[in-house]
């Protein structure tokens, strides 16, 4: 089994963000904890939307570009993996081309879905490229973006993927 060593984050990040010409990245600090909303039905029962930040995205649509970009792709959960591509400045994409399954866990979830250990898996999931610089504009223009979209969607619960 090939083990890697552990990614100093921090370090990389601010490595990332200084040759992007960014002033040191200030980390985000919510000092209110996120409000709780329990599950209301059992999640064998529940719908489930698949949200990940590895910038996966379909064949044919636009590519995630470096400079912070907070847009999101909506992806057909009957997409075939081969039809799947990621792009991100932020993490070595090596893993993440060859099976984009490791960032984008569509396939579990399928199985998941189809042995009953969730209710549904909603259609489209949702992706975008983390590491994003502004965290104003995830917090006021992406994160309400997608909330909005899962709630049209009627899910009862997201995964959320971070990478």
């Amino acid at each position: 089994m090939h083990r890697q060593a552990p990614v100093d984050y921090i370090q990389r990040t601010k490595e990332q963000y200084d040759g992007m010409g960014y002033a040191s990245y200030q980390w985000v600090y919510n000092p209110d904890p996120p409000p709780f909303k329990p599950l209301k039905k059992p999640l064998a029962q529940a719908k489930l939307a698949l949200v990940a930040s590895g910038g996966v995205y379909v064949s044919g649509q636009i590519a995630f570009h470096f400079k912070d970009d907070f847009s999101y792709r909506q992806v057909d959960t009957q997409t075939a993996t081969s039809a799947l591509r990621a792009t991100h400045f932020a993490y070595d994409l090596t893993d993440a081309r060859a099976d984009p399954n490791v960032v984008f866990p569509i396939e579990t979830l399928k199985q998941c879905d189809s042995d009953g250990l969730i209710g549904e898996l909603s259609n489209p999931a949702y992706t975008f490229m983390g590491g994003i610089y502004s965290a104003r504009k995830v917090r006021d223009i992406l994160a309400p973006a997608l909330a909005d979209a899962l709630e049209k969607d009627e899910v009862d619960v997201a995964l959320m993927v971070p990478v």
